[in-house]
């Protein structure tokens, strides 16, 4: 691994993030996403790009880092032993999008590449990434949109790509505690290094480019769609899942806190308002009872 490799993909996630954030912009009559530098102390910094209280965007952030340390956090090495006392340096693009209007789905994005060094040994680097949809009043027309787009995607890369990252979405993005997945799925990637770095990070490049057009028409679509108090009510409700899967199981908030990363820059995956209530059943046959009834559980959606 040498420099120039580096250097290509921290300009790659730089200009993807600055992509992404034009992307969201468009679809907002005046807010803008406000830019926050920082530096940590044990190596690296990252630019923190968030909006909030849009007409469309409640609150999102886009988040570009590139962080060093001497050594792997507990996250990162406990089902890879053999990264344990290498130097590291960790980059990525990290985004969540949580909207105003409850028929707009929740997004969540991220790729990234990660080295690990050790004096006299081979250098392990890896990329990972992907993104997931999480809806709370789902079109099947907007999750079939989301799946295709992904499949495209992956589809340079070979048939079963797709099959193989979209089934790893699916158990990852999953509550155990709640029996349910977080939302429809979509991709999820890790540890890619077998296919040589041009050829990984070509991929990389792939899913990072397909996200704003698997989100953005479906943002358009449904964010003038009149709601009111109970569909609020139930969006708030069903983002608590959200919170509950990022900060019991999601390995990036992990990596983030135990790396001793920025947690201001962590937590803004956290969406702005969010409720739990005891015990609370969707109603039957009603539209919320929906979401429950045919979404939240691992499918094939596009029939392949």
């Amino acid at each position: 691994m040498n420099t120039d490799n580096i250097t290509q993909v921290k300009n790659y996630l730089l200009q993807l993030q600055d992509k992404i954030c034009a992307a969201l912009e468009s679809v907002e009559p005046e807010a803008r996403f406000v830019e926050d530098l920082w530096d940590r102390v044990e190596g690296g910094g990252g630019r923190t790009r968030v909006l909030a209280n849009g007409r469309v965007i409640e609150q999102g952030g886009v988040n570009f880092s590139h962080v060093s340390g001497f050594k792997l956090p507990p996250s990162a090495t406990a089902k890879r032993p053999e990264l344990a006392d290498r130097q590291f340096q960790a980059m990525g693009v990290s985004l969540v999008i949580h909207p105003n209007n409850p028929y707009v789905p929740t997004s969540h994005a991220n790729v990234r590449f990660l080295i690990a060094e050790k004096p006299g040994e081979p250098t392990i680097w890896w990329f990972g990434g992907g993104f997931d949809l999480t809806p709370f009043y789902p079109f099947k027309e907007d999750v079939l949109h989301w799946h295709q787009t992904a499949r495209a995607a992956c589809q340079p890369f070979g048939d079963a790509v797709y099959p193989a990252y979209k089934k790893w979405c699916d158990e990852y993005f999953f509550l155990k505690h709640r029996d349910e997945t977080r939302g429809v799925g979509g991709l999820f990637f890790d540890d890619l290094n077998e296919w040589g770095f041009e050829r990984s990070f070509a991929f990389m490049q792939s899913i990072g480019n397909h996200y704003i057009d698997a989100y953005l028409p479906i943002v358009q679509k449904r964010k003038d769609t009149a709601y009111g108090e109970r569909e609020r009510d139930f969006q708030l409700y069903r983002r608590g899942r959200y919170v509950e899967f990022n900060l019991v199981y999601d390995r990036g908030t992990l990596f983030g806190l135990q790396s001793g990363g920025r947690t201001e820059s962590i937590l803004m995956s956290m969406p702005p308002m969010a409720q739990w209530k005891y015990n609370w059943q969707p109603e039957p046959g009603s539209a919320e009872a929906v979401l429950y009834d045919q979404y939240l559980m691992p499918q094939n959606w596009l029939g392949d």
